[in-house]
């Protein structure tokens, strides 16, 4: 008889290790998803892309109902867990019903932050995070309502972009002096922003927001130099939060996230955690990647094989605001490292690799991305680049020519 194992979140990471557990397990789980989204299990990263009118809510469903079906899925979504009992193995949902588990696994994500000050509970106060915000961003920017963003990270950038594509005049404030500092470098970042800057998204930079302004509905955003922004609506997007309540009321050891060890248990025996709202060796990620490397190596464990996590390189490749961008490990580089870098400003390109012990140890790449995943394979397998080092940053191909000669 198949094993009772509950997945709470339906998300992208509840979605990938079921299609792992399916590769390595089939047959050994009777697996329950339970999420409190209203819909189907759908690609975060596009939801931009929802909102620029680039694509379409039902194009972004990671799978339809048969795939859930055909592999033997119960799927209940739009369904919030209340609570685990972690002696009685009992999940609990907002229905009063108790779905008993042998295993659990909590892949439930993370929360957008509001920030906490002055006017932030107005009307048209809003974050953007799940398909129900794109909704309520479409009918902003349909309405051509003045928005400020608040946050020029990733988050923050698809926002902007977004709503000013689908036609709502944006203003992008970011308390730091450069986009996306976890993942860019300066000159990357100010590269960036020039091209954001000609989609007609106004930035700026070493803005610190003070206060938000209106009678019972935003009228303006206030900076902490004085500066008033006039605005319609507020976005937050200055970074997420890892739901762990569910877990800590449980009494499941969390700090940031949900503390996990490297076989992705939590403090409790049989109940796992992967995705943002884990956290890893003192380390949450906030990325896709990393979950779907956690959600196989959690899917090879629940299969009885030998598999262990070590934790991921970050790297993000994606299309932010429509412009290529991708990074990994160090990209900064410390002490004793080097630095190869082509820029061509003109053709909106930007490249640079981390050099240390003769190893690839960082990549940012602006652009031009078509290497993007050979870098990222260099630098988490440390392979020794001296025989490449002339060639690589031109690309794979050639590197490989210049290798096999």
């Amino acid at each position: 008889m198949s094993e009772p194992l509950v997945i709470v979140g339906n998300g992208m990471a509840a979605a990938r290790l079921v299609d792992e557990l399916t590769k390595v397990a089939l047959g050994r789980y009777a697996v329950a998803v339970i999420g409190d989204e209203p819909r189907l299990a759908y690609n975060r990263v596009l939801l931009s892309s929802v909102l620029a009118g680039e694509t379409t809510s039902q194009d972004i469903e990671l799978r339809p109902a048969s795939w859930w079906r055909d592999r033997g899925v119960t799927l209940k979504y739009g369904c919030l867990a209340t609570e685990i009992d972690v002696g009685r193995r009992e999940l609990k949902i907002e229905n009063d019903e108790s779905i008993p588990f042998s295993k659990l696994v909590l892949t439930t994500g993370s929360s957008p932050l509001r920030l906490n000050m002055a006017g932030a509970d107005l009307a048209g106060v809003h974050t953007f995070r799940d398909s129900r915000d794109v909704d309520l961003l479409l009918a902003l920017a349909a309405q051509k309502r003045r928005v400020v963003v608040v946050g020029g990270g990733l988050l923050g950038l698809e926002a902007a972009y977004g709503l000013a594509k689908a036609g709502a005049p944006v203003t992008l404030v970011h308390l730091i002096d450069r986009l996306m500092e976890r993942q860019l470098d300066a000159p990357a970042a100010a590269l960036l922003k020039s091209i954001v800057e000609r989609k007609g998204i106004e930035i700026l930079l070493n803005a610190n927001t003070a206060r938000i302004h209106g009678e019972t509905r935003v009228e303006d955003v206030e900076l902490a130099d004085g500066r008033l922004i006039p605005a319609d609506a507020v976005i937050f997007a200055a970074g997420i939060r890892p739901n762990i309540a569910l877990a800590k009321e449980a009494g499941i050891p969390v700090n940031r996230g949900i503390v996990v060890d490297d076989h992705l248990q939590t403090g409790a025996s049989g109940i796992f955690a992967i995705g943002e709202c884990a956290e890893h060796r003192g380390v949450c990620y906030g990325l896709v990647e990393p979950a779907y490397e956690q959600a196989r190596l959690l899917a090879r464990h629940l299969a009885g094989r030998e598999a262990s996590y070590a934790g991921s390189i970050v790297a993000t490749n994606l299309k932010v605001s429509g412009v290529s961008v991708f990074s990994a490990g160090d990209f900064i580089g410390g002490e004793g490292s080097e630095s190869i870098v082509l820029s061509d400003i003109n053709r909106g390109t930007y490249k640079k690799l981390v050099i240390a012990d003769g190893r690839l140890t960082g990549a940012v790449l602006i652009g031009d991305v078509t290497d993007a995943l050979w870098y990222h394979e260099l630098i988490r397998m440390q392979q020794p680049t001296a025989r490449i080092r002339a060639d690589m940053m031109f690309g794979r191909s050639l590197a490989m020519r210049s290798e096999a000669a």
